[in-house]
């Protein structure tokens, strides 16, 4: 099963990158939650819907986004990923790339649960699990 997860978290993230809303959402449970770094403008995003608005409001934002995998490792029903992050902002055109650390909840063939964190402590705290 783990290997499974990991395998499910490489297509969702090669979803993004494709900009296949689609096939991300295939991967993601009808009721998922969900704590993007954007969260703090926007709040969670629950379910299908919450998920297209930060699909929308992630390209508005940086229509070039694309997500590289640094790590990426199963942890019981997680996944546990460091991921480097690289856009240009849409009106600025300034290039902006960061670290997050990301983890995700897996039932079933589908995330139940995904958040991005400014480390890897936060990220593991986030999902119940200690260092």
């Amino acid at each position: 099963m783990s290997q499974e997860n990991v395998d499910l978290a490489s297509r969702s993230i090669d979803a993004i990158n494709r900009r296949d809303l689609a096939a991300y959402l295939a991967l993601a449970d009808d009721g998922v939650e969900a704590i993007s770094r954007l969260a703090p403008i926007e709040g969670g995003y629950h379910g299908h819907d919450g998920i297209r608005r930060w699909w929308e409001t992630l390209f508005d934002t940086w229509p070039d986004f694309t997500v590289r995998i640094v790590e990426l490792q199963a942890v019981e029903d997680l996944t546990l990923g460091t991921l480097h992050l690289r856009g240009r902002g849409a009106g600025s055109d300034i290039p902006s790339e960061w670290t997050v650390w990301s983890v995700a909840r897996w039932q079933r063939g589908k995330c139940v649960w995904w958040g991005n964190f400014r480390t890897r402590a936060e990220a593991l705290e986030a999902a119940g699990l200690a260092e």
